[in-house]
């Protein structure tokens, strides 16, 4: 595997600790009932185990058992850093981008199966952690992706992302953005690379993300000192 452009030095460089709330202060976080309503909706009638397709940060840290995974190719569909934060990886100050899919083109990536025993409990935790809160508790899609078994469903996140945050940038921009953005959450330097060494250890392609962390990487060597910046300096 040839090494990434944007590296842990790279990554280190750009964090900062940075006192903001974690969350959108004005969301109304999903209760645990909320988390069972859902879930109970977003599963009838779809296959089990539950399959879920994994295109960024799932990939790399899914947050639930695993039963199996393979190789998935959402046609269709690309990934895209449209969606605007200035909490979790982003601040008021110098807001992030985080990562969707968005219609066009198509998205390799992995179907992982929710391991059945527990899968309910699993799912709920799951959803709390990609949905909430009731403002984005519609960004959730059933969508078809090709496997070796064929054409599978899967449930994934932020597909066609369905809330008023969503930016489209130039690519310099959002290397901008990647590079200097930062919120209790971590860095969004951090959520590009760990997002591309996981694409690559599992031979997954995206020239797009590649520019990204390639655009990111020589901003942050770009900066004249040790000291990560501050905000938008």
């Amino acid at each position: 595997m040839s090494p990434l452009a944007l590296s842990e030095a790279h990554v280190a460089r750009a964090t900062r600790a940075v006192d903001v709330p974690l969350h959108d202060p004005r969301w109304h976080e999903l209760t645990d009932a909320d988390l069972q309503a859902l879930a109970a909706r977003i599963t009838r009638d779809q296959p089990r185990p539950i399959p879920v397709f994994a295109y960024g940060s799932l990939i790399w840290n899914p947050g639930f058992a695993v039963a199996a995974r393979r190789r998935a190719v959402a046609h269709g569909w690309h990934r895209s850093f449209c969606l605007g934060l200035d909490h979790w990886r982003g601040s008021p100050d110098c807001p992030g981008l985080m990562l969707a899919i968005e219609s066009g083109g198509a998205c390799e990536g992995l179907l992982m199966e929710i391991a059945p025993e527990g899968d309910d409990e699993a799912l709920k935790v799951l959803l709390k952690r990609e949905l909430v809160a009731h403002e984005l508790a519609d960004n959730y899609r059933w969508i078809e992706v090709e496997t070796d078994r064929g054409t599978e469903a899967a449930l994934t996140f932020y597909a066609d992302p369905v809330m008023p945050n969503v930016v489209h940038l130039p690519l310099a921009e959002q290397a901008w953005r990647m590079a200097h953005a930062c919120g209790p959450a971590g860095s969004c330097a951090e959520y590009l690379h760990r997002t591309a060494q996981a694409l690559a250890g599992h031979g997954l392609n995206d020239p797009y993300i590649a520019d990204l962390e390639r655009l990111t990487a020589a901003e942050i060597a770009s900066w004249p000192s040790e000291a990560p910046p501050i905000g938008d300096t």
